[in-house]
Formats: structure tokens, sequence, C-alpha cells
């Protein structure tokens, strides 16, 4: 009421007590100030103090004035804004005659905050008020608590005179950093050495000159009572420094308004209240040791001291300084000494903290009350408080429970995987066989068995699977657009060219088995330049389907950051499984015409058996390509490169194994079977027949 009264004339008032928030707010009151902070900062202090313990789940209680209303709104709101959650909240009576119903709720209040597992409580109250409650606490023995005291009953004498008070468990708070007094002690000393004085207070009941009745001793008949005990408490220079700072502050104001200096004041003008209003917000001030500024709101810039109750024999208190808050709060932990046994820290939590990489879960209403879920692998926590695990971005990863996530490595198939190794290895092996095989096609020529075999048909053909088997090496390694082009074509062209030739030799077999009449007449289509021609069709034809394939669908280098959970796969893409079949058409046509010409082929007796040859190596061919297609689909994309490295080569090798190195050893260590009589069945139209190969004759006596 006051403070709106003075504030609409802009007559400035000082409080030293008053720390109501509300008279912060500059609209209702332009001419309060004070020399002690408001409320919230107290709170504010306080609310830092519990986030430093990690002490979310608490309970608050205030005295039923305004005060302790007050203090329980503002502290709701500034704990909510730092996720502390109030577990159990509620107003004590103010202190009058005992009723039955104020008993009941101090009993309810302690009752609820007893039996949970709250070990922290926020006591904003009147001093009168927090000694009944703790009054109460004693009688029916409360466990020991953490109590988090407001500064108006923190350093209370009615308090700390209590009986059994060192009981309760561990007392803290906030009281503001001020300056000692000596001197104003002194004065109250002498005036109590005074009254003990008799003549002195018999002065006091006379009445001076003009003065009113109610002025004087009659009004105070126990003046020559009052002992130093009975105002220790006022002595204290927390309280009495306010009051001195107050003074001060409209002392110095009054002090710059006036234009005075340590010789006088020079100007005699008077001082209107607004005008000192304005030299109070730019006043900056020292008092004692301390300097003091008031700021936009009329509050003083002042700092808390975080004191702690410590006992010492259980009948002498001190205020143990243990930190202090101005815009932060600064804490020794060291030096608090806690009620429980090892002065171990105590815990005031609804759930315990997650660990790492572990995201909560609320339960009920509280925020502070929750389950602990692990993230998964590609999600991380963020922060302690997340609800939620965050996904990694695609190019990232992380392992389970992890609190970050981590760039992505480049993988493929590298040449030193061990599977590409072994495929290498294999390779080495074919590439050395065909060579050898073509070696020795070369220096036997004009024999019987590379004739029957083909003649140059036979040596093309081993060259072609040489190719085939090189083919492989662009699977391994980093893929680029040009590998990923050049895969298929570089396949399937040579074995187009080597299952031309097997094709030439079946149908061969075919008509003579067939057709023997006419066999003589159409197997002049099978030989010479009609021959080559044929497969240089055959040729264009996959030629034509692979051009086909690299233009409509081919295959690209692409990144996929989903196939490993820790790296990123490079790989040649297939666009179009349907064009990558079609691709396969020639080939296995060619080879399902060559097993039909050969499979139901009779040998004659004391003849040699090309078509079994041909008969098992198209055999191998089917078998590995039909096993590769459930193999390919089921297979890692990491190894799909090598699943075609291993079909192409199993194919490759089957071919060899079967058709051509079994004339190979005929020409090693079966010299004798080579012979025009052994393959004369597939040399009856040749141009050695009619006498005009020299060495295939030579090779007849030789075995007679």
């Amino acid at each position: 009421m006051t403070g709106k009264l003075f504030g609409f004339f802009l007559m400035p008032q000082v409080s030293y007590g008053a720390s109501s928030d509300r008279l912060s707010n500059r609209e209702l009151f332009p001419s309060f100030f004070r020399t002690i902070p408001s409320d919230r900062v107290q709170l504010q202090a306080i609310v830092d103090l519990l986030s430093l313990f990690n002490w979310n789940w608490v309970a608050a209680v205030g005295s039923d004035d305004e005060y302790g209303r007050q203090g329980l709104s503002i502290f709701s709101t500034l704990a909510n804004n730092r996720s502390i959650c109030i577990a159990h909240e509620g107003t004590l009576p103010l202190p009058r005659v005992q009723e039955s119903r104020d008993l009941g709720k101090v009993e309810s209040i302690l009752r609820q905050i007893n039996q949970s597992i709250v070990q922290v409580v926020v006591l904003f109250s009147s001093e009168a008020a927090a000694r009944n409650l703790f009054q109460y606490c004693i009688q029916t023995n409360v466990s020991p608590k953490v109590w988090v005291a407001s500064e108006a009953w923190l350093a209370s004498e009615q308090v700390i005179r209590l009986p059994g008070i060192q009981g309760v468990g561990t007392i803290l708070g906030f009281l503001l950093q001020s300056s000692p007094l000596p001197e104003f002690s002194d004065y109250v000393n002498q005036c109590l050495t005074q009254a003990a004085n008799q003549t002195f207070c018999n002065t006091l009941g006379e009445a001076p000159p003009q003065s009113d009745d109610d002025v004087v001793g009659p009004q105070c008949p126990q003046c020559d009572d009052i002992s130093h005990k009975d105002i220790a408490s006022g002595l204290d220079h927390y309280q009495p420094f306010s009051v001195y700072a107050a003074v001060y502050s409209v002392a110095h104001a009054l002090h710059l308004s006036l234009g005075c200096n340590a010789s006088g004041c020079p100007s005699q003008n008077r001082t209107r209240p607004w005008e000192l209003v304005s030299k109070m917000y730019d006043l900056r001030f020292s008092a004692r040791s301390l300097t003091l500024q008031f700021d936009n709101s009329g509050n003083v810039n002042m700092t808390y001291d975080l004191k702690l109750w410590v006992w010492h024999s259980n009948t002498k208190l001190e205020l143990l300084t243990v930190g202090s808050f101005r815009e932060g709060l600064e804490l020794n932990r060291s030096q608090i000494r806690w009620h429980g046994q090892g002065n171990e820290e105590p815990v005031s939590r609804c759930s315990r903290e997650c660990e790492e990489g572990q995201v909560r879960r609320v339960k009920g209403f509280h925020s502070c009350c929750y389950d602990c879920l692990d993230c998964k692998a590609g999600t991380y926590r963020q922060n302690r408080d997340n609800s939620s695990c965050t996904v990694c971005e695609y190019h990232q990863w992380s392992p389970d429970l992890s609190t970050q996530c981590f760039p992505r490595t480049i993988k493929f198939l590298a040449w030193r995987e061990p599977v590409v190794i072994a495929l290498l290895l294999l390779l080495v092996l074919a590439v050395g066989l065909s060579l050898v095989a073509l070696g020795l096609f070369c220096y036997h020529w004009g024999s019987p068995v590379v004739q029957a075999s083909g003649g140059n048909l036979s040596c093309f053909g081993l060259g072609c699977l040489t190719l085939v088997c090189l083919s492989v090496l662009q699977f391994p390694g980093r893929p680029s657009r040009v590998s990923c082009l050049a895969q298929q074509p570089l396949f399937h062209l040579p074995l187009t060219g080597c299952l031309s030739t097997l094709f030439l030799k079946s149908a061969e077999i075919f008509l003579a088995s067939e057709f023997p009449g006419q066999a003589g007449r159409l197997r002049n289509w099978l030989h010479g330049p009609r021959a080559w021609l044929l497969v240089a069709l055959l040729l264009l034809m996959e030629g034509a389907l692979c051009t086909w394939y690299l233009l409509a669908f081919p295959q690209f280098m692409m990144t996929d950051w989903q196939a490993l959970p820790r790296e990123a796969l490079m790989h040649c893409r297939v666009r179009s499984w349907f064009s990558f079949g079609m691709v396969h058409t020639v080939n296995v046509a060619l080879a399902f015409l060559c097993f039909l010409g050969t499979f139901m082929v009779q040998s004659q007796a004391g003849r040699y058996n090309l078509a079994r040859g041909i008969t098992f190596a198209m055999l191998v061919y089917f078998i590995t390509w039909i096993s590769f297609i459930p193999l390919f689909a089921n297979v890692h994309k990491l190894y799909q490169p090598a699943m075609q490295m291993a079909a192409i080569l199993l194919c490759a090798v089957g071919i060899l194994a079967t058709f051509y190195l079994p004339k190979c050893y005929l020409l090693l260590w079966e010299s004798h079977l080579n012979s025009q009589e052994f393959f004369q069945s597939f040399l009856e139209l040749g141009p050695w027949d009619r006498g005009e190969d020299q060495e295939g004759k030579a090779v007849k006596k030789e075995s007679q």
C-alpha cells in the first residue's frame, strides 16, 4: 500500500527487509528501492544448488503467508525450467494457539515426506513456522534429511535453540553477504549497561518539556529487564547491515543531488523527490567493505553466501561458508559435512541416472521418474534429458549405447580380402593351364587329337577361355564408372567365342551321328572360312546385346550407406536384372545346343568319344550358372562381385578340365592313342585323309 502511494508521487523508498518479487515491478513501484535482493534471486540460487547435486526429486514446503506462498510459486517455476520435480508440496500453518487441524496438517506433510524416497526438503518459510515444523520433526523422529533453508530462518535463534535440532539432518541455505558492524554492538551494549543503572531508568520516566505522555518510560516498565542475551540475534551483522546500507544509500543520493563535498553542500536549492529517484538509479556507493549499486528494478547487486550448519560438541553452532552465489553458484564440496555415514553425499532422485547411450521413458506425470532405454546401433543420445534416441545421418554410424555418431568409411571388395586372394590363386591356375594347353595344341598342331578337336578353332577357343578367366580382374578393387561398364562385355564376348567353337564341333558330331548319309556335304559348312564366319556372326550377336545393355541399362557405380553397419559400400549396381539376363541368352543358347547335340551320341568301339567332353563341359556350365542365381541373390552385396568371379572361374575351369585337358593328357602321356584310327570319325573329311597331311601319316607310322 505505502509503496504504491509513495510511488504515485515518485517519492523514493528504501527498504531493508522487503524481499517480495512483486516490488521489482517498475510500473507499480517506480520509486521503490531495497538493500536486499528479491526472493527470486535467493530461489534461483537454491535451484542452482539442487541442480549441482543432481537433486531432482525434492519436497517444497512454505509458510502459509505471502512470503511462503510467493516463494513456493517462484520455486515451482524455476525448478520446472531446470527439470527438477517437486514430489510433495505444502504450506505450514502460521503460529497460533495449537489447534488439532494445524498439527494434523504438519503431520500430513511430514508423513508424506518421510514415507517417500525424497531426501531433500526446500523450506521457504518464516522462522516461527519453521520452528514449529522442526519441533514436530524432533518429536516424531522423522528420518534425517537435507533441509535447504530460506534466509528468513537459516540464522534464526528460535530454530537454533530447539533441543534435538542437531538430529534433523543437514541444514544449509543462503545468507546475504554483509560486513560486520562492531560499533553498533558496542552502542547497544553501552545502552544495556546504562539501562541496568536504576537512576538512568528513572530519568527515562521523566517527561521532557512539551512531550507526549506515550513517548516516555511509563509505556516500557520492563526496560531494565532486557539483557544482551535477549537481543543477541538482532546484533548479528546479517540484519543490521541492510539497515546500514539503506540509510547510507539515501545519504549518498542526497550528497550527489545537492552537489556536496567534504567541506559542505554549496547548493541551497531544495531537492525534489523525483530528482532524488533519478540519482538513486545512477548511485554506486560503498558500505563498509562492499560496493553496492541499484539495478533497473531497484534491487541491489549483493552476493549470497552459502552457509552450512556445523555443530561443535552438539552445543555450539557455526554457520560455515561453503560457497557463494552472485551470477552463478560457486561451491567448495570438500567443506560440506553431510549427516550420513562416511560423509556420503545424499541422493534425492526418483530414478537412477541413465548410463551413457540410454534415454529416458517417462513414467507417470513427473519427468523425473523414468525407465532407461538403450539406444540401438545407428542411433545415439544427444544429451541426458533425451526421451528418444536420435537417428544418425545417412553418412554416419554408431554402436549400441552411443552418445555420438561417427563418419562411415568407404568399403569395397578389396584385393587383400581372403576370398579375393583365393580366387586370384584359382585365376593363376586357370590361366596357367589354359596357356599350357594352348602351347601344346600349337606345338602338336597337325596331330589327329588337335585336328579332331577343331584345329584353329580349338586354339581360338583356348585363347577366348584365357580371356574369360582374365575378365574377373574387373571385379575386385575400388569400383569406377569404366570398370562397372566393362565387367559384362569383357566376360560375355570371350565366352561366346569359346562356346561358338564348341558349338561347331558339337554340330559336326550331331550330323555324323544323326545324318551319316549327308554328313560329308553338311560338314563343309562347319570347316574353313564358313566356320569362322559363323563364329563372327555369333560374336556379333553377343556384341549387339552387350551394346544394347550398355546403352539402355548400363551398370553404374553407387555408394550404399545402409548395407554395412559401419562402412559405406561402394559397388557396381545392376540397373535391370532383365537386361542382365538377356546378355546371357546367346551363351545359354549355345551351351544348350552343344548339350543337345552331344549327350545322346554313342561312340564307336575303339574310337575317341569327343562328344562326352563337350557334354560334361556344358553340364559344368549349367550347374555353375544355375547355382549362381540363388547364391548371388542371398550373398551380401559386399561379396557379390566375388560370387561373380567364382562363377566365371568355375565355368572356365570346368570347360578347360572336361574338354581341353583330356586332349593334353593324350598328347603328353598317351601318345600311342594320338592316331588317325582313334580319331577316324572326326577326321574323315579332313585334308589329311587324302594324303595331303604328311605329319598325320608320320604319326600313323609311329603308332604302327
